[in-house]
């Protein structure tokens, strides 16, 4: 029988490695590609478990029940509220996103017509009516806007009869993160095992990416919802037309820098210029501008105050990176490439600059590692404010009472 000395795995030199190594990136990024529509799904399963894991820790802590029993409850609760969002939102959703897209298309048609009006109106000035040709201008505007009207449109309709399937991918979403969570109780806490050589560095750049992502979570997806809660107040008191579409694609502008938000400022302009009435009498470029106006008024507050606020300078990347991040992530993975281009650059920076700093033998890490806190949002301050002084409102109570 052989000795343990003689049977031990040998080790695998430097080309056997690599061969290997490509050979496995090749076939994951073959299967990516081909199945990109399926990995979106899963990504977004492990979104969802990555979210309500702590809220499953704390109903295991507080109640003292299973940790199946937990994730079954907030699953179920999460089912129920979705069956009730897609049965009274949805259609309402469908409605204000086809109207939207109504007003965009007569825009594009009116669009000749208003060139013609204006065109007449420069002609009494005689040179400058000669110099700015706006039916040419009109026409090529034409000529880029009605193909993407166009797929609007169709967009539109593939949303109404594509429902269902939408509705199916919801769902298959919801119970795969559900079984994921359910089934393991160390989510985020998997291990591969050590290597004594890399042991720290394994280690410190879990910690960073866990900041990276904790942080865009916990600050970008609410700031999503601020924005969308704020223009949704903001432009139904306004008056605006189709409030719900037009916050829901602001709050989505967030996630691409730039582009995002002049897209989005352009969008409320051309719905608020051809809107055939307002409250307060305006005329329509005056009612435009007055909305444009509070639009960059509320864009300018969250960019300046609010956004750094919560998310700090943890992702510490450019936007532009992030934009052009987003434009090839939404090839990839549709709209979760999207939101998901901000922390994914971060990713790749940090193991850009780990791998840099170790093919020219410098110190990955120069500086000592800093704790850095997660960002604490105000509501949490406020709120444990709140528990204090009801602790001691009460607590006074009962003393006043064991008194008489």
């Amino acid at each position: 029988m052989d000795s343990p000395e003689s049977i031990k795995s040998p080790a695998w030199t430097t080309t056997t490695k690599l061969v290997f190594g490509l050979t496995i990136v090749a076939i994951l990024a073959g299967i990516f590609l081909y199945y990109r529509s399926i990995v979106s799904l899963l990504i977004l399963a492990f979104i969802i478990t990555y979210l309500f894991r702590p809220v499953v820790i704390y109903l295991t802590d507080r109640t003292n029940m299973s940790w199946r029993l937990s994730s079954t409850l907030l699953f179920a609760l999460i089912i129920i509220l979705l069956i009730g969002l897609l049965t009274g939102a949805g259609l309402a959703i469908a409605q204000q996103v086809a109207s939207l897209v109504r007003v965009l298309q007569d825009f594009a048609e009116n669009l000749p017509e208003l060139a013609d009006e204006i065109t007449v109106y420069l002609g009494q000035f005689g040179v400058v009516g000669e110099i700015i040709n706006l039916n040419d201008l009109a026409n090529r505007a034409l000529e880029i806007v009605q193909p993407l009207l166009g797929q609007a449109g169709s967009i539109v309709g593939s949303i109404a009869t594509g429902a269902a399937v939408s509705i199916g991918r919801i769902f298959f979403v919801v119970f795969v993160a559900y079984f994921i969570l359910a089934e393991s109780q160390q989510v985020g806490k998997t291990s591969i095992g050590q290597i004594p050589e890399y042991d720290y560095d394994i280690r410190r750049m879990s910690r960073q990416l866990r900041i990276v992502w904790d942080s865009f979570f916990r600050g970008q997806i609410i700031i999503f919802m601020m924005v969308f809660v704020v223009y949704l107040v903001v432009l139904s008191s306004l008056g605006v037309r189709n409030p719900i579409a037009l916050a829901a694609m602001t709050g989505l502008a967030v996630f691409v820098p730039y582009v995002g938000i002049w897209v989005t400022a352009s969008v409320l302009l051309v719905v608020t210029f051809f809107q055939s009435s307002n409250y307060f009498g305006l005329l329509p470029w005056q009612y435009a501008v007055l909305v444009l106006a509070v639009a960059l008024v509320i864009n300018f507050t969250f960019d300046n105050y609010i956004t750094p606020r919560f998310l700090g300078r943890t992702l510490d990347i450019h936007p532009a990176a992030v934009l052009v991040a987003a434009l090839v992530m939404a090839s990839l993975l549709g709209l979760i490439g999207i939101f998901l281009a901000a922390p994914v650059v971060a990713t790749l920076k940090l193991l850009g600059i780990y791998v840099f700093k170790k093919m020219f033998d410098l110190d990955p890490w120069p500086e000592p590692e800093v704790e850095i806190h997660p960002i604490e949002f105000p509501w949490y301050r406020w709120t444990r404010r709140l528990v204090t002084w009801l602790k001691t409102v009460w607590a006074k109570v009962r003393k006043d009472k064991s008194d008489k």
